[in-house]
């Protein structure tokens, strides 16, 4: 048997159940091994009944003491009490709905039983449910699997053993040296000992090295892919770096962040390499000036910078903010949306091919056949992760091999950014430009909202504006205790702000609806815009000083900072008030955090403890590969060990050519292919 036979190949496993598994992820036989446990049972240890504590998972050896009946009660539901006795103690069993009961526990004969001690009827000690093996079949260490409704944990159990009596031993990829110098078991043994493992300790070193596997085979496929993106660039190499005579023109200083973040992008254009950079910035860091420092210095050196934003707002934020950075230079600058009328589109695109045209800013549009560039040497994404790869190298192919600046408003751990960017180079913008407004964040009980209300009001009165966000779209989502828009809206326009101008905005609205409203509440039309998250990241409007967030506890912490980074964007004092009831310990702690800091990476940092890599996004769209056994918050010392060795063998072996790591370089082909395809790694 080999690891790429298909799951039906195995014996016991026909037709259904091949499907049962197939409905897990599992295919072949190296998806089985590579299905690990989720959990153990520990049936080495056994507890005389006299001294198993109340409310333990635990391990006794008993006799059954009389025959096995089942009882039907109300409902038609069956129970089976079974007294057992070690000798010395007498514990009840308690099963349900299991007809074969008597058929599997004979009077008289011993076996093991695994559950949860509980207290019954005078205080006496009962196991509801355990599972049990004649203690002739005695295990050391029980997996758990994750299972379905189509198939069980013991199903699954039963088949891996099948496959490991019968498997040709898995051959060894790692070279003896790293084995030898990590400490690390064989990958045969691991994989045998991670399903069934002889002890705690040798469940331990299996783990390790299988999280050792991962996490470095990922860091190698990672390096891989960001060398294969650095192609040669030679058309597009940038004269010099003229971000000094750009920053001059502008009316205030570029922070030092910025002026780093501009060298180091710069250094990548000039390298005859294609940059592939990412610039990590808090709301409101500066990151479109240097985005427009590098288009700067591209046009100078005749190459055409095209800047691709997820909606129509946001791109004409950016066609306006450019303008202004650009009005003392000539460095000409044009907008192509799906609204551009078609006459005008028809100019700009042959503006775009001539090349009179050094910066296009625009939607998907951009990526349409007939939008020819003359020499597309840039290419700026802000928040990739909200297009599609077709839509990111539809743009890219529009030119030789362009530069690549990635902008992301989403501060991210570093952590966590080599998981999520590992194939970009990244800058950082840790510091915000002088004149950003602090925004006092306020943290209140719902009994509070009135109050909360007349300040909105007073602030409304005076001519600015503000948000208010909520969980849920519509009362047909509703969830007792959270908020909807539609509701909220309703209510607030005949009751709380019948005499002010209201909005309302969520993500099942088209996007030409959504864009309109945001038109009128960034040209004053609207006082108070109610909305989902949909406006997380989106339109500057400096006259908003104030964000509301109903049920903040919903929210992670980094979603809140990117609300409130809505506000606080003009010369005027602003506000985020955080509306929860919840009382949880995580709840406080989370809005403790919101209000003692507006440091973007500290909160990020926060959030990542707090809720684990797997919810830091709360989706799937931003890439973060997937990680079947490793932990990088527990596992952080493993991935950095796994960083510097990848590190090294690339210096030393970037093709993997040597004979010790060719087997090394098929892993990280396999794993670059299901980066890509977005799949978990396989064997």
């Amino acid at each position: 048997m080999k690891l790429s036979d298909k799951i039906n190949t195995v014996k016991g496993v026909g037709e259904s159940r091949a499907k049962a598994f197939n409905s897990l992820g599992v295919e072949t036989v190296g998806d089985l091994l590579r299905y690990y446990p989720r959990a153990y049972e520990d049936w080495s240890s056994i507890l005389p009944i006299s001294q198993c504590p109340i409310g333990e998972n635990v391990c006794i050896k008993a006799r059954v003491m009389f025959p096995v009946k089942n009882e039907r009660i109300r409902g038609g539901m069956l129970i089976a009490k079974v007294p057992v006795t070690d000798g010395e103690a007498v514990i009840s069993l308690t099963f349900f709905n299991n007809k074969y009961l008597p058929s599997m526990l004979k009077e008289g004969e011993e076996y093991l039983f695994h559950g949860k001690i509980t207290l019954g009827k005078y205080n006496s000690k009962e196991m509801l449910s355990p599972a049990f093996l004649k203690s002739s079949e005695q295990t050391a260490i029980k997996p758990i699997y994750s299972q379905n409704s189509k198939i069980t944990s013991k199903n699954i159990e039963k088949t891996v053993k099948t496959v490991l009596s019968n498997i040709d031993p898995i051959s060894e990829y790692l070279p003896g040296y790293i084995l030898e110098r990590y400490g690390l078991i064989s990958l045969d043994s691991a994989i045998r000992q991670i399903h069934f493992p002889d002890n705690d300790i040798m469940l331990q070193k299996a783990r390790d090295r299988h999280i050792f596997d991962e996490l470095f085979i990922l860091q190698l496929s990672m390096s891989t892919l960001k060398n294969h993106n650095s192609k040669a660039a030679t058309e597009n190499i940038l004269k010099a770096d003229y971000s000094n005579e750009f920053f001059a023109l502008l009316p205030f200083e570029a922070t030092n962040a910025q002026k780093k973040a501009v060298k180091d992008a710069s250094k990548d254009m000039m390298s005859g390499r294609q940059m592939n950079r990412l610039l990590q910035g808090d709301v409101g860091s500066g990151k479109t000036a240097v985005a427009a420092s590098l288009a700067y210095n591209a046009a100078k050196s005749n190459m055409q910078s095209a800047l691709m934003a997820p909606t129509e707002v946001l791109a004409n934020q950016h066609y306006d903010t450019f303008l202004s950075l650009f009005k003392d230079s000539d460095i000409s600058c044009a907008i192509l949306t799906g609204s551009t009328k078609a006459k005008e589109k028809s100019l700009i695109k042959e503006r775009l091919k001539t090349g009179e045209i050094d910066l296009i800013i625009g939607t998907h549009a951009l990526i349409q056949d007939d939008v020819i560039f003359k020499n597309l040497g840039l290419v700026i994404t802000d928040e990739q992760h909200r297009f599609g790869v077709k839509q990111r190298t539809g743009l890219c192919s529009k030119g030789f091999n362009p530069h690549v600046y990635v902008m992301s408003a989403t501060p991210i751990p570093r952590t966590l950014a080599l998981m999520v960017f590992g194939d970009l180079d990244i800058s950082v913008l840790d510091e915000l430009p002088p004149g950003r407004q602090e925004i006092k964040t306020y943290c209140v009980p719902s009994s509070k909202r009135e109050d909360m209300f007349n300040f909105i009001k007073a602030h409304l009165d005076e001519g600015k504006q503000a948000y208010i966000v909520c969980p849920l779209v519509e009362k047909s989502e509703l969830i007792e205790g959270l908020v909807d828009v539609e509701a909220y809206y309703e209510k607030a326009q005949s009751v709380y702000f019948k005499d002010y101008t209201l909005g309302f905005l969520h993500g099942k609205m088209s996007p030409k609806e959504k864009d309109n409203i945001m038109g009128k509440f960034k040209n004053g039309e609207i006082q108070l815009l109610i909305s989902t998250v949909v406006i997380e990241v989106g339109v500057d409007v400096p006259n908003a000083v104030i964000m509301v967030v109903e049920n903040a506890e919903r929210f992670g912490l980094s979603q809140l900072h990117q609300l409130r980074g809505r506000v606080g964007r003009g010369k005027d004092k602003s506000y985020c008030i955080l509306v929860t009831d919840s009382k949880s310990e995580i709840s406080q702690s989370r809005m403790k955090i919101m209000c003692s800091t507006t440091d973007g990476f500290k909160i990020a940092d926060e959030d990542l403890k707090l809720r684990g890599p797997g919810d830091f996004f709360g989706t799937r769209q931003h890439g973060l590969p997937k990680l079947r056994i490793a932990d990088i918050m527990t596992d952080t010392r493993i991935l950095l060990l796994t960083q510097q060795l990848a590190s090294e063998l690339l210096k030393e072996d970037a093709k993997f050519e040597k004979e010790e790591n060719v087997k090394i370089g098929k892993m990280v082909q396999r794993r670059i292919k299901s980066l890509n395809e977005n799949t978990a790694n396989t064997i």
